[in-house]
């Protein structure tokens, strides 16, 4: 197929600009052209389309570029579309929350598996253990996928929650019926290192306890503080042990009297 790309200098002086197309199957005559002051120019361009070409929709794009302190661009979308079945097919890949707090980030990379060129729709959600944390409604996003294209895309996260594990879901949607979701799970603190830092202070108010308690318990028979004359805690009076051990010892004996 040919066709001609028209350029139009209205400036006062000549213009050159640079022509280039992106494409697989598009050809410019020239890569560059002179236009004269307030003249037009056309340029023809060729589109080849090969037999193997898949069907659905193959865009493309004319781009000029003019030179000099003024450079300007301008740019042609050319639609191209090969009939046959057309299939309209994406996937959600390499879902990951990276961040906490206020700069916690939902990176992705979106796929056009089809051969039509898709502008999807993004719905998220998040779950926690508590319940949900994030409901955000299906919202146009601002890639246009052409066949094949791989886009990597973030959503922001302003109020991630602090302590919670969260499982994240993407769903993406697109004209055709096209359809794609993927999940990733998210836990801003470790709950193992958190349940073990909690539970070192109390075991070791635990072992305090014990000592304290092992060193105040009072002997049988024996004041629990010191008494008068400095003594310590624990400590018998003179005299304590001679009398107990007489009365055991009587009271033990064979035809003892009461």
């Amino acid at each position: 197929m040919t066709d001609r790309l028209s350029l139009g200098n209205p400036t006062g002086r000549a213009v050159t600009v640079r022509l280039r197309g992106t494409g697989p199957w598009l050809a410019l005559a020239a890569r560059e052209v002179k236009i004269p002051p307030r003249t037009r120019a056309s340029v023809p361009f060729t589109v080849t389309v090969p037999r193997d070409a898949a069907p659905g929709e193959h865009p493309g794009t004319l781009v000029a570029t003019s030179g000099g302190r003024d450079g300007r661009r301008a740019a042609v979308p050319v639609h191209l579309r090969v009939t046959g079945p057309r299939l309209s097919a994406l996937t959600v890949e390499n879902v990951a929350v990276s961040g906490q707090g206020s700069a916690a980030v939902i990176r992705y990379t979106l796929v056009n598996r089809g051969n039509t060129v898709l502008s999807p729709r993004l719905a998220l959600r998040a779950d926690g253990v508590f319940g949900p944390v994030l409901r955000r409604p299906a919202h146009r996003l601002p890639a246009r996928l052409r066949p094949g294209r791989r886009v990597d895309l973030t959503e922001s996260w302003p109020d991630p929650p602090a302590l919670d594990a969260v499982a994240v879901r993407l769903t993406v949607t697109a004209q055709g019926g096209a359809y794609g979701s993927a999940t990733a799970s998210y836990t801003p603190v470790a709950w193992g290192a958190l349940v073990g830092a909690a539970l070192v202070p109390v075991a070791g108010a635990g072992g305090l306890v014990a000592v304290r308690r092992r060193r105040r318990a009072p002997v049988k028979g024996g004041p629990a503080t010191g008494g008068p004359g400095g003594r310590a805690a624990g400590e018998r009076a003179p005299g304590t042990e001679t009398a107990e051990g007489t009365g055991q010892l009587a009271g033990s004996a064979s035809g003892a009297r009461a």
